[in-house]
């Protein structure tokens, strides 16, 4: 039992260790931070989960994530499709697809959400995170992605070396975005105040958490909330469908929900659709076709556990053998360390007897030399009658090296050995 001691031991902290390792990602995929901020996946203060649940809670209302990478929106009709905490540069320039996709979405009825990302500093889209100070506890990430000399964003989901025209979506629309630095607050910066320019059912003020403002719009949006005289949520019909853009998205957060919620709001935003859609591709979350992804789609788990088993087994027949060794083999002994002439000697005498060894040495040499008429007939009988006469007389058991000495000089010659 102590040889499979220091085994066991290995087992066992390679089992807590593995134990630790899921608990461990288990409380953060349960928490959601490592998803990005904003992201209905997460449950803490930077996320939407909040919002997302309680929608699926409603009777009638069919909630849903979008992981997609393509260029689609929803089919179904009474849809509200939700794009929340986008970077400001996003809806500048789109893809002309994009824009015929839209076109088809709002031409059936459906409701595009649009929520921007915080914006405290700065509202430059190709600004880096080491160059915000004093953001508020919902500052926006680090941007992914940055213009090119073009001018033309490059986050949209486009494959690489794919052409694509761009469409100026705020000149296609009829609006701007621009920016108006809020007021420091010690280490942060303090929220503005927006009022209500249109909708009396929904709250008269809002702590507005983002500089983000819009300006020069077109005849057709309306201005639901404004900061001073600047838009910061705007609504237009297109068809059977509307749009909704607002520049911050602190109030669809989990921590407004919790500290500064407002119901009515949140139910306009969405409308009368009973189907929601998040976006989540937008935020780096997409679902990916990978061998993994299509063994869970197509249930392929029993295959899989077949596979592994057939290399154990394979493992296993390689490295021991299936039948068992044979209860009567037993392997000769040897001497190590000898050369080829002992082992030789160490031949002959376990199989020829000491008191045989002459008698066998003699045999030999006959038939040797007797073919190759070496020896006259004379003396191979001269031979053969001492060894005769001798064996017969039991010397053979007794001195050996005697019978040879007499059967050599009979022979008259030293050179012819037995």
């Amino acid at each position: 039992m102590k040889k499979y001691f220091p085994i066991v031991i290995l087992l066992g902290c390679t089992a807590a260790f593995v134990f630790g390792i899921l608990q461990l990602f288990e409380m953060r995929f349960a928490a959601g931070d490592v998803y990005p901020p904003y992201s209905s996946l997460r449950a803490d203060p930077l996320g939407t989960m909040a919002f997302y649940e309680s929608l699926g809670k409603l009777p009638g209302m069919s909630v849903s994530r979008d992981f997609s990478e393509a260029n689609r929106l929803p089919e179904e009709p009474h849809t509200a499709y939700l794009h929340l905490a986008a970077d400001n540069y996003e809806w500048e320039y789109v893809p002309d697809d994009l824009i015929h996709e839209l076109k088809n979405f709002l031409a059936r009825g459906g409701r595009l959400v649009i929520t921007y990302s915080p914006q405290t500093t700065t509202a430059h889209p190709d600004f880096d995170e080491e160059d915000q100070t004093n953001l508020t506890s919902l500052a926006p990430p680090k941007l992914k992605e940055k213009k090119d000399g073009s001018g033309k964003p490059k986050n949209h989901k486009i494959k690489s070396g794919e052409e694509k025209s761009w469409v100026n979506l705020e000149e296609e629309w009829g609006f701007h975005e621009c920016f108006v630095a809020l007021e420091p607050d010690g280490d942060e910066y303090a929220p503005a105040t927006v009022t209500n320019r249109t909708i009396p059912e929904l709250p008269p003020e809002l702590d507005w958490h983002s500089g983000m403002i819009f300006t020069n719009c077109a005849a057709g949006w309306r201005t639901i909330y404004a900061r001073g005289t600047n838009a910061v949520v705007i609504e237009r019909t297109f068809g059977k469908g509307s749009v909704v853009i607002a520049s911050d998205s602190y109030f669809l957060s989990n921590e407004a929900m919790s500290t500064d919620r407002h119901a009515d709001l949140l139910a306009w935003l969405v409308g009368d659709k009973t189907n929601v859609v998040f976006d989540e591709a937008h935020l780096g979350i997409v679902d990916t076709s990978g061998v993994a992804a299509l063994m869970r789609k197509y249930r392929l788990h029993g295959l899989a556990a077949g596979l592994l088993l057939l290399a154990g087994l394979f493992i296993w027949k390689n490295s021991t053998s299936l039948v068992p060794p044979h209860a009567g083999e037993k392997t000769d002994d040897f001497v190590a360390g000898k050369d080829s002439h002992a082992g030789f000697v160490n031949l002959l005498r376990r199989s020829i007897p000491p008191r045989k060894i002459l008698e066998t040495c003699f045999a030999e040499w006959k038939k040797s030399v007797a073919p190759s008429g070496k020896l006259s007939t004379v003396r191979l009988q001269r031979a053969e009658a001492i060894f005769n006469a001798d064996h017969s007389a039991g010397l053979t058991d007794h001195d050996p090296v005697e019978t040879y000495k007499k059967i050599s000089e009979a022979l008259g010659n030293q050179n012819q050995k037995l």
